[in-house]
């Protein structure tokens, strides 16, 4: 792509032959990003259509109603024990056997914005009510996705708003509405928490479900972000929605997510865009669509550029080589890792980047790699790592090598590594094929997408 190209032509829908191929590496970028990976035969469906198709089938892709169904069994069996470890297990095996990848991507996405830990929030129904209420407005309109958030319980709860009382407001969903969730950190003053604050009074969880106590509810007059009058908590949160940072506050999150960890000239890129999500009313799919679709999300400014959380090392892995694992083991060891779900480490999520790299992270990363890899309950297709590989026609290292560098790697694996992995894979015993992968895996271009 011509390096000249300014910042709203970047956002310009990508153009096979013009911007770049599009082939199986560029079709396994965009499902490396857009969800969690994607085998050889998902790529080669995908580079028959174009680029747009691909990114539409992702954004309005269906469930089937059996698939709907057994998670909704799942889920209830999952909470039935009153705790909620094993519904972080079920979420995982969701993103694992899920249809809709960018769905479930973006879930994760939420999860850490609107951060909600079941370190606090005890209760499994309450984070299960939380992660639909996600789900469902995953790609919606964002200020009925704040509205929602902003009445679930479990956010209540972990936010302290469930005791908000006219005579003491509690402040902590107030400032974290502003900073965290819509406007960022700068954009408001201590004075507009403690007058937004008294809209929510009266707010409460009861019996598991949002209840307005209109006896501990403030009538009074309040003014804030330039707005006055006797205004509802529903009201309160439209004045905080139409501040113009709105919109560049969650446009530069979602880059950052779906794009570039640290992107070169971030306010410039995310004018052109948050000017549409403004335009567009807030709607997130057509958001994401622009994103996914365009010329700087298939360019060398984008690719490779993201460093794997652990949810996108460990199951982006199985996703590409048709795997299942033991889901609670995998939870635990993601938990162990930083990023169990359910689970964020504070109500600012995820920082994500490079905070997920240190000495410490890199051996649990390559520990974890191992263990996963070689456990009895993981297989590939319903077979062990190199029977997988052979019945696809790959029997040579050189060839499996070169399939799991298509399918696991954003970046080239420089000649030296190639070299000494084809060597450990030599004799193509399952062990050897094994060791091959968790070397691969080990390697320092295997962190990016």
């Amino acid at each position: 792509m011509a390096t000249e190209l300014t910042a709203p032509e970047l956002w310009q829908p990508f153009e096979p032959g013009v911007d770049g191929q599009w082939d199986l590496v560029a079709a396994a970028h965009l499902f490396r990003r857009a969800g969690f990976g994607a085998t050889r035969q998902q790529l080669e469906a995908a580079v028959r259509k174009s680029p747009l198709q691909v990114i539409d089938e992702l954004l309005d892709g269906q469930e089937p109603p059996e698939y709907r169904s057994e998670m909704q069994t799942l889920a209830t069996a999952a909470i039935s024990g009153g705790s909620v470890a094993p519904l972080s297990a079920w979420w995982v095996y969701r993103i694992l056997s899920t249809p809709l990848q960018l769905l479930e991507k973006t879930v994760v996405f939420w999860h850490g914005h609107f951060a909600t830990g079941a370190d606090k929030v005890t209760d499994p129904q309450l984070m299960l009510t939380q992660n639909q209420l996600l789900r469902r407005l995953a790609f919606a309109d964002f200020h009925e996705l704040v509205q929602q958030i902003s009445k679930d319980p479990a956010m209540l709860l972990y936010l302290d708003s469930a005791s908000n009382r006219k005579a003491h407001p509690n402040e902590n969903f107030a400032r974290e509405l502003m900073e965290l969730f819509c406007l960022g950190e700068g954009q408001y003053t201590e004075q507009d928490i403690r007058e937004l604050a008294r809209c929510f009074t009266g707010w409460e969880v009861r019996r598991g479900e949002f209840r307005f106590n209109r006896f501990q509810h403030d009538t009074g007059q309040r003014s804030f972000l330039g707005a006055t009058g006797v205004l509802s908590g529903e009201e309160a949160v439209q004045v905080v929605l139409r501040q113009p940072q709105t919109a560049e506050f969650i446009v530069g999150k979602l880059l950052r997510y779906f794009l570039m960890d640290e992107p070169a000239g971030q306010a410039e890129l995310v004018a052109p865009l948050a000017q549409q999500f403004r335009d567009g009313g807030l709607q997130i799919r057509p958001l994401l669509r622009t994103m996914l679709g365009s010329r700087l999300f298939f360019s060398r400014q984008c690719v490779g550029r993201k460093l794997k959380s652990p949810v996108e090392l460990t199951l982006g892995l199985l996703r590409c080589l048709e795997g299942s694992t033991n889901a609670v083991e995998l939870a635990q060891a993601l938990q162990q890792l930083g990023q169990g779900l359910l689970y964020p480490p504070s109500v600012k999520g995820w920082d994500g980047g490079r905070t997920w790299i240190n000495s410490s992270t890199l051996l649990g990363r390559s520990n974890l790699m191992r263990r996963l890899i070689t456990s009895e309950t993981t297989r590939f297709g319903r077979l062990s790592l190199r029977d997988f590989l052979s019945a696809r026609g790959l029997q040579k290292p050189e060839d499996m090598l070169s399939e799991l560098q298509l399918l696991l790697f954003a970046v080239p694996i420089p000649v030296t590594a190639r070299e000494s992995i084809v060597a450990l894979m030599k004799s193509g015993s399952d062990a050897a094929v094994a060791e091959g992968l968790h070397a691969l895996c080990t390697l320092p271009e295997f962190q990016l997408c």
